[in-house]
């Protein structure tokens, strides 16, 4: 059973960076892809971007490419998030989550029902 704990987060002026972390138990950490999801007050928790396996392929939503990107290191167990040029509009709380369909795949999605073991979140407050 993976458990993921994500950091990291914190109040960031607007055009700062922040880097999040995700860190995972268990040993099976690097046969799953992993995503980043985020949730506004009063919004759905929307995909922010996914990796695969090998950290090989990438996918971002269209809010977020170029300015996050996210990679992953499976001999420490954990994902990252690295967020610049942040703006108001990122304010959220971010999980990071395990892709359960498509474990042993190299394959992306963005479909928040594929993921599960979500953390805590960490949250993220860019003021306007």
């Amino acid at each position: 059973q993976v458990q993921l704990v994500e950091s990291g987060g914190g109040l960031v002026q607007a055009g700062g960076s922040l880097r999040l972390s995700c860190a995972a138990s268990g040993r099976t950490f690097s046969s799953y892809p992993m995503g980043w999801f985020r949730q506004a007050p009063g919004n759905e928790r929307e995909f922010v971007a996914a990796i695969s396996r090998s950290g090989g392929s990438t996918y971002y939503a269209e809010s977020v490419k170029g300015r996050f990107t996210i990679s992953r290191d499976n001999a420490k167990n954990t994902v990252y998030l690295q967020m610049n040029s942040l703006k108001p509009e990122d304010t959220a709380v971010y999980y990071c989550a395990k892709n359960w369909i498509r474990r042993n795949s190299d394959i992306v999605t963005t479909t928040r029902r594929e993921y599960d073991s979500w953390g805590q979140g960490t949250q993220v407050t860019v003021p306007s």
